[in-house]
Formats: C-alpha cells, sequence, structure tokens
C-alpha cells in the first residue's frame, strides 16, 4: 500500500479537522495508557521510561493509523470528499436567524419550567389541605 496522499487537493478542511480531533483522542489515549504504567518499574527502569514508552509508541501506532485512514485510504478519503462537497451545498442560517430561536427556545424552556412549578404548588397546597403532607 501505498502512503502517498490520495487526491491531494479535496476535501482539505474535511481532513484537517479530522486530523485534529484524531490527534486529540490519540493525545488522549496515550494519557490514559501512561497512567496504566504508573507504579511499572521492569527490567531496573523507572516507571517514568515505561510511561514515555507506552505514550510514543501510542502515538506512533494510532498516528499511523489515522494517518492512513484520513489521508491515504481510498474508501476513507472519498467518504471525507464527498462529505465537505456535501457541506457546501448546506444553506447555513444567519446569525439573526440563530440568535432569534435561541431567544425562543430560552422562553419557551422557561415557560414550562415556570407553569411546572405552579402545578407542582397548587398540587403541594392541595394535599397540604386535605392533610396528606405535614408541613
Amino acid at each position: 500500500m501505498s502512503t502517498a496522499i490520495y487526491k491531494k487537493g479535496q476535501g482539505y478542511w474535511t481532513r484537517q479537522m479530522s486530523t485534529v480531533a484524531g490527534a486529540v483522542l490519540i493525545l488522549l489515549g496515550a494519557l490514559w495508557i501512561s497512567d496504566l504504567f504508573l507504579g511499572t518499574s521492569w527490567f531496573g527502569l523507572e516507571p517514568i521510561y515505561w510511561r514515555a514508552i507506552a505514550g510514543v509508541l501510542w502515538c506512533a501506532v494510532f498516528g499511523a493509523l489515522l494517518y492512513g485512514f484520513v489521508w491515504v485510504r481510498p474508501r476513507s478519503v472519498d467518504f471525507l470528499v464527498a462529505t465537505e462537497t456535501e457541506m457546501k451545498k448546506v444553506n447555513w442560517s444567519t446569525r439573526k436567524e440563530i440568535v432569534g430561536s435561541t431567544i425562543v427556545v430560552i422562553c419557551l424552556a422557561a415557560g414550562i419550567a415556570g407553569f411546572c412549578k405552579a402545578v407542582d404548588l397548587v398540587f403541594f397546597w392541595f394535599f397540604r389541605a386535605i392533610h396528606v403532607l405535614d408541613a
């Protein structure tokens, strides 16, 4: 299998953001795997060296897999290129529409919460009046 970049000029931003997200996950995995070697002292080496070896190996293996998946493998690259093409066709909302929709959602959520609180108080007063609840 070749290590050359497949369809080099296409899907640039989709590939870049996929690489960034994958790199963050790989680095978090490296932190996790290095913590597993916290108390390990094999062959006279300090635990810090085993943690470093584990983290570097993790990054190397999964970094190579990420490179192959995002930049080299034809099926996944074609998917990422097609995804970017489709995202360019999306009709994105304007800032004014998003702010208006957000205000409506927040007001509706506050209204529903207020209604639930009012119904709860009515039931509380009712059950207290018929001596089901002792306050």
